[in-house]
């Protein structure tokens, strides 16, 4: 009984002590973290200006020197991720602008709300980092920063449906041979490589020696003629007798669903599609985006009718589109699908989308967020395809399909590689107009060719459309705002499976936990709470 009033004594100094340590983080500490958070998405796509990446983490990892405690080190990291995810993420806030007088006001707050969400991730980090390096410096700080880092990104990218946007890998976006890494262990150890590089240079000033500039030096150049030496192998050879033509029809998000609209925008697909070809031949195939036809396909014959007129013969059109169908729990629900038509108007195979978008495609809890609308058109929420096969088209070996979100994630959001030849995102990225985001999405997007070892095929609404090879290298490109068809041949697939095809991210977890695991059990010494 006695313990009691001395349990709490120490309870209230433990809190004394901590609040003090926040306290006495000076301003301009916690100013450098959110500057440092806010530098560090310029090195992502479009930009790439890789020198901000390393300002920012490096600063970063300084700033965890600095700081002794696990609670300094939470405020550092959540400071850090907020400008961080409000500069790299702020092309959200065009989404709300496509109907501004019902949604518009919502955008700011929706931007400050999910960056301070998402910064909880790297505000975790660098406490685990803090925490499990023990009171001191040197490269065991190092280590466990660079570890700490990589799981709250893998966290980031799974934990309630996962967001994994500019992953640190994407830094490398620029370049191919780079990128090439990730065929082996994902984006997500391409990003462990990534945080290390970056936080050496950083920790070489701090501990005044000269041999971490030379390793970081020595590891890019490994790193860079490594995948130098893959990408010198010849790739497969296209496949024989196909010729795609991808059609951007570059409708704006505002007209898109208009019932005015429909008509015109049928028409202008169909237009666009009858082009003459750009390949010394017709096209055998043709591409169509997200949701391109704003009608339900499946339950209007006049509308296949019309699309079935410009099928090539003996090919197939592939396009987006809605369609309707039941929940889980038998309600009414709608599908945000790819559909295989041929010259018939009939629907020879389709994919619905696996993973959707929250508060896009439908609204999570909704039990418990009465009247909150979808950003989308309709009132109904879309609910989530069950088949993840590669989807059977016509003439063309069988595609892993990704619908737009899908494809930011590692491996692929909702189809599988297994049996697949190619892989086909159908994407609509008008929601964000010039901004940042299609630029990144679509970079996200070809991490998935280079990871499978499949050629990828992604048709947007208004860009960026793009083939690569299994490589991950660029075949041919359609801007951004262009409007237009891209006439390509379909690059053929590597003889056998990458290994992050084969393995996943496996490996990678159990290099994160077998580095967790020791540093918990090498750990010396109590926290002090000073910073």
């Amino acid at each position: 009984m006695k313990a009691g009033p001395l349990a709490a004594a120490a309870d209230t100094a433990s809190v004394g002590a901590s609040t003090s340590t926040l306290l006495r983080i000076g301003v301009r500490s916690k100013a450098a973290a959110l500057a440092l958070g806010a530098m560090t998405p310029l090195a992502f796509a479009p930009l790439y200006l890789l020198p901000a990446f390393l300002l920012g983490f490096g600063g970063l990892f300084l700033l965890l020197e600095r700081t002794r405690s696990v609670q300094g080190a939470f405020l550092f990291g959540w400071l850090f991720g907020i400008g961080n995810f409000t500069v790299g993420l702020g092309w959200i806030t065009e989404a709300f602008a496509v109907d501004a007088e019902t949604f518009g006001a919502l955008a700011l707050p929706a931007l400050v709300a999910l960056s301070a969400g998402l910064a909880l991730f790297p505000a975790l980090s660098l406490a685990a980092a803090r925490y499990l390096a023990g009171p001191g410096r040197g490269p065991r700080l190092l280590i466990a920063f660079t570890i700490c880092w990589t799981t709250g990104e893998w966290l980031r990218g799974t934990v309630l449906t996962g967001f994994p946007w500019n992953l640190a890998g994407h830094a490398w976006g620029f370049a191919d041979a780079p990128l090439q890494l990730a065929a082996f262990i994902g984006i997500h150890g391409l990003s462990l490589a990534t945080i290390l590089l970056a936080a050496l240079p950083a920790f070489a000033l701090s501990a005044r020696r000269v041999w971490p500039f030379g390793l970081a030096a020595c590891c890019v150049a490994l790193l860079w003629a490594s995948g130098a030496a893959r990408l010198a192998v010849p790739p497969p050879p296209d496949l024989p007798d196909v010729r795609l033509r991808l059609v951007q029809p570059e409708v704006a998000q505002s007209l898109k669903w208009a019932p005015s609209e429909r008509a015109r925008i049928l028409a202008d697909l169909l237009a666009l599609s009858r082009t003459p070809g750009a390949l010394g031949a017709e096209p055998t195939h043709l591409l169509w985006p997200e949701t391109a036809v704003p009608y339900l396909i499946a339950e209007e014959p006049a509308v296949r009718a019309a699309i079935a007129a410009v099928v090539p013969p003996r090919g197939a059109l592939v396009t987006g589109g809605v369609r309707r169908g039941l929940d889980v729990a038998g309600q009414p629900s709608m599908r945000n699908s790819v559909l295989v038509l041929d010259g018939t108007a009939r629907i020879l195979s389709a994919y619905d989308k696996m993973r959707l978008v929250p508060f896009g495609e439908y609204v999570p809890f909704r039990a418990w967020l009465p009247g909150v609308p979808k950003l989308t058109n309709g009132a109904v929420d879309f609910s989530p395809g069950t088949d993840a096969a590669p989807l059977p088209v016509h003439g063309l070996p069988a595609a892993m399909t990704l619908i737009c979100y899908e494809a930011i994630f590692p491996g692929g959001g909702g189809g599988t590689a297994r049996d697949a030849g190619w892989i086909l995102t159908l994407t609509n990225d008008a929601w964000f107009g010039r901004s940042w985001g299609p630029h990144q999405h679509a970079l996200a997007a070809k991490m998935r060719a280079v990871e499978l070892g499949l050629p990828m095929v992604r048709v947007a609404n208004g860009g960026v459309s793009f083939v690569t090879d299994a490589y991950g290298r660029m075949r041919q490109q359609m801007a951004l705002g262009t409007r237009g068809v891209m006439d390509v041949a379909l690059p053929g697939a590597l003889p056998s499976r990458t290994p992050y095809a084969s393995f996943g991210d496996w490996p990678l977890l159990a290099v994160l936990f077998t580095g967790l695991a020791g540093l918990a059990a090498t750990r010396r010494g109590d926290e002090p709470h000073d910073a």
